[in-house]
């Protein structure tokens, strides 16, 4: 029994390769994430050695970061026009549902995510639901998107029947997988397993602000069962 149950580390494991990255604050210079051209080279180089073949990256969109979806085109393109290696990079934004992203919503000035471009990263504070949260979610999905929580675990608001509750209305939800090695705490490591092990999440991501990031999650050591379910994810596409 303890065989099967043994804990191994995500980089020996090998489950990281062919993954894909749903989240990260790569592009240069927009939000809080990275400043510097080369940082993002950093980051990139090192995903590719661990195994990822795809990184989507999505910087801030909110009153606080008011990108427009033209700005962050043009640093994408540059961005790409640099890069020289093999990954797959996919440019879409991480929306606060604040006032600034009802302006967005209404506009139809949006930078999806998914291969169908039909799937919005949105988040919310981490302490307090915006007013209307389940309202707004609904107007989401009847303007044609699917609305995809960001790094869902991280939300101290949201109890195991909120999470179900959302599940029905069809909204997915996206893993940080540094919750899973305890870097937002206790409470959010704990909450994150148990919507692993309830197979709640439908992407992974690494919210990837600098390059230590990919060193956490290479660290990372997992049991099996939740190693299996990890891998399932990590290859998932939207």
């Amino acid at each position: 029994m303890w065989f099967f149950n043994k804990k191994e580390k995500i980089e020996d494991s090998g489950i990281l390769a062919g993954g894909i990255d749903y989240h990260t604050h790569i592009l240069p210079g927009v939000d809080d994430g990275v400043k510097e051209l080369e940082t993002s080279l950093e980051i990139l180089a090192k995903h590719e050695k661990a195994g990822y073949r795809e990184i989507w990256l999505t910087p801030h969109t909110m009153e606080d970061y008011p990108n427009t979806a033209h700005d962050l085109r043009e640093r994408f393109a540059t961005l790409c026009k640099a890069y020289k290696g093999g990954l797959t990079l996919r440019l879409a934004t991480e929306y606060m549902l604040d006032n600034y992203f009802e302006q967005l919503l209404e506009s139809k000035e949006l930078l999806p995510i998914g291969e169908e471009g039909n799937h919005l990263l949105v988040e919310t504070s981490y302490y307090t639901p915006p007013m209307h949260l389940y309202n707004t979610l609904q107007r989401i999905k009847a303007k044609g998107y699917h609305p995809l929580f960001a790094h869902a675990e991280r939300y101290l608001y949201l109890e195991k029947d909120n999470y179900k509750t959302l599940q029905e209305m069809g909204v997915k939800m996206q893993l940080n997988i540094p919750s899973l090695a305890g870097v937002y705490g206790p409470e959010i490591q704990k909450k994150a397993f148990w919507l692993l092990k309830n197979e709640m999440y439908s992407v992974t991501g690494s919210d990837t602000h600098c390059p230590r990031a990919i060193e956490v999650i290479k660290g990372l050591t997992l049991d099996k069962s939740s190693r299996n379910k990890l891998k399932k994810i990590l290859q998932a596409r939207l």
